[in-house]
């Protein structure tokens, strides 16, 4: 957490969980809130970033979506990296069938177009919960670390402290959990930072589509796709929230590649000693 472009990152970041989570309570407007004497209003005073179609504060609205895309994307992120780092762990180390079967799976996932196949189940996805967006999504989104985590595994079972918890009679769960999983935390810790950026914009894509959160509740994909039809007229409707959406992946991103040059160099120093 020392590193520079960690330290950035987190700082940026907690400035916009503090804005999503603490703002609502400390200011004024509501973001449900419609006022038709103000409608599509540039920022000022009474509405610090502008005011919508319909007259909402746009501040509000963003503060509103920010909350949804952060726990979309920390949910993805976490059941992502946690069937990434079960399926990956049993392919490598398992190996022989477990492995094919597994990979196998891993591959026909890889070949499916995500976006088309969350178009067809979009009817099953409207009016249900945002919980069952974050199943859709993490369901694509673990393939590609899976095959990461299982070389890992596949290097660790070779390993002389593995060989010896075998030979003192662990069997293979006990094994994974105590001597694989802690080994390749960092990995994981790094997959799952950068997964957060990649499903808030998953999402972003796919309600700006149409195809995630619904009216009257909004996120950052749903203010953009509403404001991207007067991008140019009144281009703080759409600059808003795509401003939001690039700071809160661009500080995702930082945190992520402090850690991997953080664990790159203690990894060099362990290696020549």
């Amino acid at each position: 957490m020392k590193h520079p472009l960690t330290l950035a990152g987190s700082a940026v970041l907690l400035m916009i969980v503090g804005i999503a989570f603490l703002g609502p309570w400390l200011y004024p407007h509501d973001h449900i809130a419609q006022n038709h004497a103000a409608v599509l209003q540039p920022p000022s005073w009474e509405h610090w970033l502008g005011t919508s179609r319909l007259g909402e504060d746009l501040l509000a609205q963003t503060m509103r979506g920010l909350q949804k895309s952060l726990l979309i994307g920390l949910a993805v992120a976490v059941l992502s990296t946690a069937v990434a780092a079960i399926v990956g762990t049993l392919a490598g180390y398992y190996g022989g069938r477990v492995d094919r079967g597994l990979m196998w799976c891993v591959d026909m996932l890889l070949i499916l177009p995500t976006f088309l196949i969350v178009a067809v189940m979009s009817p099953v996805l409207r009016g249900q919960s945002w919980l069952l967006l974050v199943v859709v999504i993490a369901m694509f989104q673990w393939t590609l670390a899976s095959r990461i985590v299982r070389a890992r595994a596949m290097s660790l079972r070779e390993r002389g402290f593995v060989r010896a918890a075998e030979y003192m009679g662990a069997r293979g769960p006990r094994v994974i959990r105590t001597h694989l999983i802690p080994n390749m935390a960092p990995l994981l810790i790094i997959d799952c930072t950068i997964n957060v950026g990649v499903a808030v914009i998953a999402e972003a894509g796919l309600s700006y589509f149409g195809f995630g959160v619904r009216p009257p509740d909004v996120s950052l994909g749903t203010l953009i796709g509403i404001g991207s039809n007067s991008a140019i007229t009144y281009p703080w409707v759409f600059l808003v929230p795509v401003a939001f959406l690039i700071t809160t992946v661009m500080a995702v991103g930082l945190i992520g590649e402090g850690l991997r040059r953080t664990i790159d160099r203690e990894s060099s120093k362990a290696a020549l000693v």
